[in-house]
């Protein structure tokens, strides 16, 4: 009896991976599950949810817009525990060893590209509300939470960002955030640790409306016809990396909570 109410189980799991809306209705009721049955179930929502976030990082979900609803504590558990402050001092620890590892050229035009959301700054305090990524985004509130500037600093991406500004790179930060919002980035990234980048690009008005793959390709075409060689880009979206004129080495921060195309 176990293997039926496994593939039920799954055949569930699909549903929701495929962003349909839960009914609970189609499940037949009452449904009674032994000890050792719920300990299997646990064991196999665990799977299902570590191969979803696989495929996230991986990019091979893309698009999606939350986080299936039977991962949203498996997501949770992630984001709060070990697993992902390892992950994120790993993918420093390796951009560091590349950075050390160049000879820059010191004409001053040997650039690092770094994201700010869930790259620099951490948002966890405001997912913390939302689910941790179960509740569809919502700019508006967002945005509130960013006016507040009070977002902590990742302190693996801050020891890398330090590292590779000692080394002579040039740090430009390049954001999807609005330039209205420069002032209370500008603060909340000095009041967590973040100081003296070479340049802060904002989204202008007449870049409002593109997807970030296609803003920030644009915004690093410019650096590259300004004579900037981009050797390194830290993000926590595919879309911080992709499209043109890529950095030499780019570095995917872990994030199972949101997808920005």
């Amino acid at each position: 009896m176990i293997l039926p109410r496994l593939f039920l189980f799954v055949s569930f799991f699909s549903l929701v991976l495929c962003n349909e809306q839960f009914n609970s209705h189609i499940l037949p009721r009452p449904l009674i599950l032994e000890t050792t049955q719920l300990r299997e179930v646990d064991h196999e929502v665990k799977l299902q949810c570590t191969s979803w976030r696989f495929g996230v990082e991986a990019n091979n979900l893309n698009p999606w817009k939350t986080v299936p609803l039977e991962c949203g504590e498996y997501v949770k558990d992630y984001m709060l525990g070990r697993a992902y402050r390892l992950d994120l001092e790993r993918v420093s620890n390796e951009a560091g060893v590349y950075a050390k590892s160049l000879k820059l050229s010191g004409d001053g035009k040997d650039i690092w590209v770094f994201d700010i959301d869930e790259t620099l700054l951490s948002h966890l305090p405001y997912y913390a509300d939302h689910g941790y990524g179960l509740d569809i985004f919502d700019p508006m509130e967002f945005n509130k939470w960013v006016d507040k500037a009070i977002a902590p600093a990742l302190e693996p991406s801050l020891k890398l960002y330090k590292e590779v500004m000692g080394l002579g790179f040039k740090v430009f930060l390049l954001t999807g955030r609005s330039e209205r919002q420069r002032s209370v980035t500008e603060e909340n990234l000095i009041n967590a640790g973040f100081q003296n980048w070479d340049k802060l690009i904002l989204r202008g008005s007449e870049d409002h409306g593109k997807l970030a793959t296609i803003f920030k390709s644009d915004k690093r075409s410019e650096m590259v016809k300004e004579g900037y060689r981009i050797l390194g880009n830290s993000g926590d979206q595919w879309s911080d990396l992709l499209g043109s004129f890529m950095s030499n080495r780019s570095f995917k921060l872990p994030n199972p909570m949101y997808y920005i195309p």
